[in-house]
């Protein structure tokens, strides 16, 4: 079939009804004088922020702000936070607004400072880090663990009864997924972390990829007329030792915004699994040690200029560079059906592996009018590229570990390389009736993967070409989607998107010398309603309909060696998934939040760990093989206990109905799961913090796998030294080492398989954290001579 690109051009009127607009002013003031330089911001019913300002001299502040609901808030460097409800109807003079200084009395610096942990937003929950201790010293990834209703396990980012999740960085999809994600989130520090969005069900604006929606990692911004730099050390003991250091900068004066990260680790860790698979003919028993390394060099520079109070222009990069090196011993013993020992094969083997992907960004907002009408072009440029090469050798032993011969010796190369660009255009549209917001989107992705078997068992490797391919992989995709939010009273709020993906998809394997094609032009809605019935009580129902592309490297149809029982392989074929989300939630005060969801996937596909009975080899392949119906019930408990504790807990109750859409010998089955989580930090002083957190997940069934029960108990301490310009934080994580994949059990062919995987959760983590810089930039002598701070467009 002629490969086509779909060019689809998005027409909306330029013109819009006449709206009134309104002078809202006020003065900003100390307990004794007028303050210069506060950030003035207005936030609209979902907590985006909409405009701004800064005071001048004299302290007052004027913008024009069309009729409505807003939320004020006002925030200076050594003043606590200003925050207010405001409706806009006429002309509004809000008079002088008098901020309080911060001081060291703890009840002002833990009441009138401290932030929710947790806010619910109309299509979001937002988590803020700055009251959790174990993250102090910790990675993105470790980050997005402690958010509730959000799950890390064997690689992958889960959001409770939604399923795998995408990640973005400040609204920017990461194009990453699995062990690459995981590898790229550990290189960004989670003191650099401003938020977490959690996006169950995402608006139109974003991305359909994703069965389990986003998590959208907000980062820290440099403060008005300052510069600050952050030097982080920390130092993790499992059974080996790893360091890191990293070192963030920002600068933000007059028109120029700067932010610059390195982040350095180096040292080891251990890894531990264990595969019995219960053949006709005895139990065949795998037990493997390996010694990771973990070195990892990644760099961040992120550059804003404002050309106007309307216009600004970024450019980002991001550089990732992973050397994980591995060496692990494998042991494999088999018995017959008496459980008699027959013979132990003992598989050494080296891998050197390396990874590494830059991302480029360039972007330009502006915003059009008073009206707060705002134009923004994005356009990307993302490489990652890894290389695979493993070298083993399988000898054969007697029960008493005489040596009998060689069963396999070879060695697997993996190259894989993938370049994507992306272009996209937003336009926020407000108008009398609704706020509109519309956009276009075309991404042009290339993938090339390399799989080479070398036999070594002459001590001469020799290619063998039935083993070796070359896969080459290509996706274009364009997208359009219109988005429209009313809020009808101070009760009701309502929110409709359509968003259309046309996607083409090509893989060619030049050993097989075939190609498969794949086209289709789908739509995705997604609807959300809220109700406020009370100051106490609002309710909100959501649905969004969602697709989960296989990753690149799954469509490679070739076998890369785990083992010499044990080989995974790509499927060519595979198509990707969908999934519709429905959610019914109420949040009482804010502190008590329920939910109750349902998720109907289908064309589901995943891993199928198959047998072959006749040469007692485990084969690890994807198929497209279920349909599946999620559903459950979760809730969340904020608790302000005392001054000097505060609670974050949550529950959860999940169920499934698995059926296969594919002739696979085995039967689905499905229980119930609970998960339960607790994180409560405990104020010991004007600078000292404990936190206790505690999380378990009981065993439970789903379709093709059981899975044992995981639980972790962790305990962090922070202190904070020399006004708060240096931490020093301690976590104990994973104490009781319950955290791991354990006994994840399969049926299939009537061969069963128990795996678990244990990868050091246990561990020991000293942190110590310096900040210094300079708060205010010599304000008196601003660049242009204008007494006005620029208003910051996109942030």
């Amino acid at each position: 079939m002629k490969k086509a690109n779909l060019l689809i051009f998005l027409l909306f009127p330029l013109f819009c009804l006449a709206q009134s607009s309104f002078k809202l002013k006020g003065k900003i003031f100390s307990e004794t004088t007028s303050l210069e330089w506060a950030d003035v911001s207005i936030s609209n019913s979902e907590g985006k922020i909409i405009d701004g300002t800064t005071t001048k001299q004299d302290g007052t502040f004027e913008m024009n702000i069309k009729k409505g609901s807003y939320k004020i808030g006002i925030s200076l460097l050594g003043f606590t936070d200003y925050e207010k409800d405001i409706l806009i109807e006429n002309d509004t003079n809000l008079g002088t607004i008098i901020l309080k200084e911060n001081t060291t009395n703890l009840v002002e610096v833990v009441i009138q400072s401290k932030k929710k942990t947790v806010e619910q937003k109309t299509d979001r929950l937002v988590y803020n880090l700055e009251n959790n201790v174990t993250t102090v010293g910790g990675d993105a990834l470790s980050a997005i663990n402690t958010a509730p209703g959000v799950v890390v396990k064997n690689d992958l980012i889960t959001i409770l009864g939604k399923g795998t999740s995408r990640v973005m960085i400040d609204g920017r999809m990461i194009e990453l997924t699995g062990e690459e994600l995981n590898n790229f989130l550990k290189s960004i520090s989670a003191n650099d972390i401003k938020n977490i969005e959690i996006i169950s069900n995402p608006p139109a604006k974003y991305e359909a990829e994703g069965t389990g929606g986003l998590i959208n990692i907000i980062m820290k911004k440099g403060v008005h007329d300052s510069w600050k730099n952050t030097t982080t050390l920390s130092y993790d003991q499992n059974k080996y030792g790893i360091y890191t250091l990293r070192d963030n900068f920002f600068y933000n004066k007059n028109k120029f915004r700067i932010a610059a990260s390195i982040n350095a680790k180096t040292g080891y860790k251990n890894a531990d699994e264990a595969l019995d698979m219960y053949f006709p003919d005895g139990l065949s028993s795998m037990k493997s040690v390996t010694k990771v390394k973990n070195e990892n060099l990644s760099g961040k520079l992120a550059v804003d200029y404002d050309f106007s109070e309307r216009t600004s222009v970024g450019f980002q990069f991001l550089n990732d560079r992973n050397n994980p090196d591995f060496g692990s011993d494998i042991r494999i013993e088999k018995y017959n059906t008496q459980n008699q020992l027959q013979n132990v094969t003992l598989n050494d083997s080296y891998t050197d592996k390396n990874s590494g992907n830059q991302t480029y960004n360039a972007h330009l907002i502006t915003k059009l009018d008073s009206l707060n009408r705002k134009l923004s072009f994005d356009a990307d440029y993302f490489n990652y590229n890894s290389k695979f090469d493993r070298n083993f050798t399988a000898n054969n032993y007697t029960p008493d570990m005489t040596f009998v011969d060689v069963n396999q010796s070879g060695r697997n190369i993996s190259n894989q390389e993938i370049d994507n660009w992306s272009f996209k255009a937003d336009m926020e549209h407000p108008l009398q009736a609704l706020n509109l917001s519309y956009g276009a989107k075309m991404s042009f992705t290339n993938s090339i993967s390399d799989v080479f078997y070398y036999n070594t068992i002459t001590g001469n490797p020799e290619l063998d070409p039935s083993q070796s391919n070359r896969f080459k992989y290509t996706e274009n995709s364009q997208a359009i989607y219109i988005n429209g939010d009313k809020k009808l009273n101070e009760k009701w709020n309502f929110q409709l998107g359509l968003r259309l993906e046309n996607t083409q998809t090509s893989g060619f394997s030049e050993t097989m010398n075939q190609e498969t094609e794949n086209n289709y032009l789908k739509l995705f809605p997604t609807f959300y309603t809220s109700y406020k019935r009370n100051e106490n009580n609002t309710f909100s129902l959501n649905y969004g309909k969602r697709i989960n592309r296989p990753r690149f490297d799954l469509l490679n149809p070739f076998k890369v060696y785990i083992n010499s029982n044990s080989y995974s392989e790509g499927n060519p074929f595979l198509k990707p998934s969908f999934s519709d989300n429905f959610e019914f939630a109420h949040s009482y005060k804010e502190i008590l939040r329920t939910s109750v969801f349902v998720n109907v996937i289908t064309n589901g596909y995943g891993v199928l760990f198959t047998s072959n009975p006749e040469t007692n080899t485990q084969i690890v392949t994807r198929e497209n093989y279920f349909k599946n119906l999620n559903y459950g019930v979760g809730e969340s408990y904020s608790a302000g206990l005392a001054d000097w504790w505060s609670s974050e807990n949550s529950l959860y109750f999940l169920g499934a109905k698995t059926e296969f859409i594919k002739n696979i010998n085995a039967t689905p089955s499905n229980n119930l799961q609970v998960e339960f989580s607790t994180n409560n930090t405990f104020i010991l002083g004007k600078t000292t913090k404990l936190q206790i957190d505690f999380s378990y997940s009981s065993p439970f069934k789903s379709g093709l796998y059981e899975v044992g029960y995981a639980s972790s108990f962790d305990i962090g301490f922070k202190q904070d030294l020399f006004n708060k310009t240096m931490q020093i934080a301690f976590l104990a994580n994973d104490i009781f080492n319950m955290s791991y994949l354990k006994d994840f059990t399969s049926v299939v062919n009537g061969v069963k398989q128990v795996y678990s995987q244990n990868e050091s959760n246990r561990f020991v983590r000293l942190s110590v954290v310096y900040n210094f810089g300079n708060k205010k930039i010599n304000v008196k002598e601003r660049a242009f001579g204008n007494q006005e701070e620029k208003k910051r467009t996109g942030n």
